[in-house]
């Protein structure tokens, strides 16, 4: 598994498919902030919550040219179901492969209930107009979450 970019670092690229089979890429949002942030499975409380803070928080980073990009290594038909329900304004990243989870380290070894096994770590990059990681989150509170990219955003 390759290592987790850190703060200061130029920020992985990477191409690959949103929950309606689009493509996407990092280097198509250079000039707007970004927030690239990874999470383990849709429909799930602790991602919901995490996701719905976020879009709770959308106008305000639209306001601040900033742009959410969820990456699980859900499907593409469940991308869309979650989206639906829950009127998730931004796009989700399809990792079936786990290929962008790899890039960023965000995928291996985690606890779970006290158990250890594979799966993605709760992880946000925000990442500058340039493509500059500007803040790693690993510690991430789902219901404030989107408070907190936007302070570090408007720093």
């Amino acid at each position: 598994m390759a290592d987790m970019p850190r703060e200061g670092q130029p920020a992985p690229e990477f191409t690959a498919v949103d929950g309606d089979g689009q493509p996407v890429s990092l280097a198509d949002y250079r000039g707007q902030w970004v927030v690239l942030y990874f999470y383990p499975k849709d429909n799930t409380p602790g991602c919901t919550r995490e996701a719905c803070s976020l879009r709770d928080s959308s106008a305000a980073l639209i306001d601040v040219n900033a742009v959410v990009l969820g990456v699980s290594t859900d499907s593409q038909a469940s991308h869309q179901r979650f989206r639906a329900k829950f009127g998730l304004p931004f796009r989700l990243i399809a990792d079936t492969d786990k290929a962008v989870a790899t890039l960023y380290g965000t995928y291996g070894e985690k606890t779970l209930a006290g158990k250890i096994g594979l799966g993605m770590k709760r992880t946000t990059f925000v990442i500058d107009p340039a493509g500059i990681i500007r803040k790693v989150f690993t510690k991430v509170d789902v219901d404030r979450h989107g408070d907190e990219v936007l302070a570090v955003i408007r720093a």
